[in-house]
């Protein structure tokens, strides 16, 4: 069988023996129903574990609405609006409402910026702020040792809406839900305790289960409550398909069910070959972003496999604090004990990368030079064909191969995982 896989602008083709082949894993169709808006509308009028908004908000109370910053694809300014119209039909004033940023550890956002993410209507309407990390209250501490510092103006607010997008993450098995306040409007201090659970076993994209990183989220949110969450699930180009509100546990988990049908895929065992692309350009710029097509696709091979990681990576490694944890690091095990000492956003992905090296080998299909590939652990190639010839060299002619031609967008699971 020829196949075809995204590499840049210039896609690959491969051949492999058909019967070699476990499967090809595309995402999933599903039947839509309201998209956009509307879908958000319908949403807030049936919320999931909580009555709705006009009985839990009260006129004159003080109200946040938190919301991702300009590095997330969610879509704020087709949601908020349908928000603040359930807040003004209850009585709730312009004055007393403000939209917060959830800067996480990322910069502040210029005026152009804001006014992109919410829209001119609702940034002129109500106040909007970023969070500030320098202007926090101590509201507890978890059983894991994360201070539950929050952002002074959510902290003293009344009432606490969160919106988010759902999608797969790769320690805390989805975005969305309590990750808007912890650590959307905390400190870099409480993000080191909380994220450097990443190395943990159960950490891992799609598990909720005893996955200690959420757990520690969701115990932050008995020290700053929210009290209503609006979350959606986005499509490849970035619309609304799907909206859960209510409760932030409850309705969250819903939102990640409608998730898993079109983007989780069953195996029945795993593979000896994973073959995996990001789709090809502009996902595939460097290995920063092609890392998540790479963190999908060890939950597919067995110990002892060969990832093929197939990714322009024109660019290079595409963040400097990335580049320098890779390419100072002697081997994966440095990588991964210097994240359990202190988290750092950037070497965080370098200590994914390592996890993976741990389990399996990486033949790197990519435009960066050989000897960058080389020297972060990896083994270098041109075409995809030669780098599966190689590993079919090296783990034998029956070696059983899975295809993700778009790799950040499916993730595969054992039955029993």
């Amino acid at each position: 069988m020829k196949l075809t896989i995204g590499f840049g602008y210039r896609p690959q083709e491969i051949e492999i023996q058909d019967k070699l082949i476990m499967d090809i894993l595309k995402p999933n169709k599903v039947e839509l129903g309201l998209t956009g808006a509307e879908e958000v509308k319908r949403s807030l009028q049936n919320p999931i574990g909580t009555k709705e908004l006009s009985e839990i908000v009260k006129k004159g109370e003080k109200i946040v609405i938190i919301t991702s910053d300009v590095t997330r694809p969610l879509p704020s300014y087709k949601i908020i609006p349908s928000i603040l119209d359930e807040l003004y039909e209850i009585g709730v004033n312009k004055e007393d409402v403000t939209v917060v940023f959830a800067l996480g550890s990322h910069r502040p956002h210029t005026k152009e910026e804001m006014i992109q993410l919410v829209g001119e209507k609702v940034y002129n309407e109500v106040s909007c702020i970023d969070s500030d990390a320098n202007d926090c209250v101590r509201m507890g501490m978890t059983k894991g040792g994360t201070p539950v510092d929050i952002f002074r103006v959510v902290a003293e607010s009344d009432k606490r809406i969160c919106i988010g997008n759902i999608e797969f993450h790769y320690f805390a098995g989805y975005s969305g839900g309590s990750k808007a306040i912890m650590p959307g409007v905390s400190t870099p201090s409480a993000i080191q305790a909380n994220h450097s659970k990443m190395v943990l076993e159960d950490a891992k994209a799609g598990n909720l289960v005893n996955n200690p990183v959420r757990d520690d989220l969701n115990e932050a949110i008995k020290y700053c409550p929210i009290d209503f969450i609006v979350n959606v699930v986005l499509n490849e180009k970035k619309e609304i398909i799907h909206s859960v509100a209510g409760d932030f546990i409850e309705a969250h988990r819903e939102g990640c069910k409608f998730l898993d049908r079109i983007y989780k895929k069953e195996l029945k065992r795993k593979a000896d070959i994973v073959i995996v692309s990001q789709g090809g350009g502009p996902k595939d710029l460097n290995l920063y972003q092609t890392q998540k097509a790479l963190d999908n696709a060890k939950h597919a091979i067995k110990d002892g496999g060969i990832i093929i990681l197939v990714g322009s990576c024109k660019e290079g490694l595409g963040n400097e604090t990335f580049e320098q944890w890779m390419t100072g690091a002697n081997s994966p095990d440095e990588l991964i004990a210097r994240i359990k000492n202190k988290f750092t956003l950037g070497g965080h992905k370098a200590a994914a990368i390592a996890l993976v090296l741990k389990k399996a080998q990486i033949f790197m299909v990519s435009e960066m030079d050989p000897c960058l590939v080389k020297s972060i652990f990896m083994k270098p190639y041109n075409t995809i064909q030669e780098a599966y010839d190689d590993a079919v060299q090296e783990l034998g002619d029956e070696s059983r191969v899975l295809v993700m031609p778009y790799g950040g967008s499916t993730l595969p699971y054992l039955k029993e995982y």
